[in-house]
Order: C-alpha cells, then structure tokens, then sequence
C-alpha cells in the first residue's frame, strides 16, 4: 500500500523547491476546514526535513518557511499556552536537520512572546537553542 504522505513530499520536491504555486496549493487544502491539525503540522515538518536535505545548507523558499512557522505556531499556541508535549513537537520541528538556526530562533522568540504560559521544558528548549 502506498503511503501518501511520502508520494505528495516527493511530488512537491521532485523539482528540489517548494515553490510559491505548491505552497498555494498546501495553504488551501491544509487550511480547508479554516484551521490546522497536528497531522497536518506534522506532514509540513517531514515536508521541511526533506526539502532542507535537499536543499544541502540553501534556504528554503520564503513563502514555504512562512507557511510552516504560521502552521506551527496557529497549532501550539491553539489554547495559548506551550505545554511539555507541545514542546516535543517543537523539539522535532525545528531540530529536524540536526541545528537551530536564526529563522528558528526567531520563531521560538515569537513563539514566546505571543504564549499566555509556557513550561520549563520550553524554557529548557530555549536555552538550548540560544533564545
């Protein structure tokens, strides 16, 4: 049985780029319902992982990158605090290819400014990324 997930990442990355046509076309399905889930968040972080090794140390595109911290950031903070699973989450999200780096920090910057709350684990993890 084909595992799609794995079909539309290679579909989307059979040029090397997430581009802004494709990134179009994930905003309105994974927005569809007017909102994003934890499945959808995740098929963007594996779609991320392999668009960053792909992409061997180039940036991503920015509309793609803007997509992922805005689907991330809308599904953390859905109740607006970050939690200790939240943050496993995060963990996987932006240490994906092995290092942190300034759009991420950035992120978790403006993950913790927006946050009603958030737990040591995150504090943790913002220490060790350099936040």
């Amino acid at each position: 049985m084909a595992d799609w997930r794995k079909v539309a990442i290679a579909a989307l990355l059979a040029d090397g780029v997430v581009d802004e046509a494709e990134v179009k076309v994930l905003k309105k399905e994974l927005y569809a319902d007017g909102k994003i889930d934890k499945k959808e968040v995740e098929f963007l972080i594996d779609l991320r992982a392999s668009a960053q090794k792909r992409a061997r140390g180039e940036p991503l595109s920015i509309a793609f990158e803007n997509l992922f911290y805005k689907a991330v950031q809308e599904n953390v903070l859905a109740d607006g605090n970050i939690n200790a699973k939240e943050v496993t989450f995060l963990r996987k999200a932006i240490m994906a290819d092995g290092k942190v780096d300034d759009a991420e920090k950035a992120f978790l910057k403006r993950l913790k400014k927006a946050a009603k709350t958030t737990s040591s684990a995150f504090t943790k993890l913002c220490a060790e990324c350099g936040v």
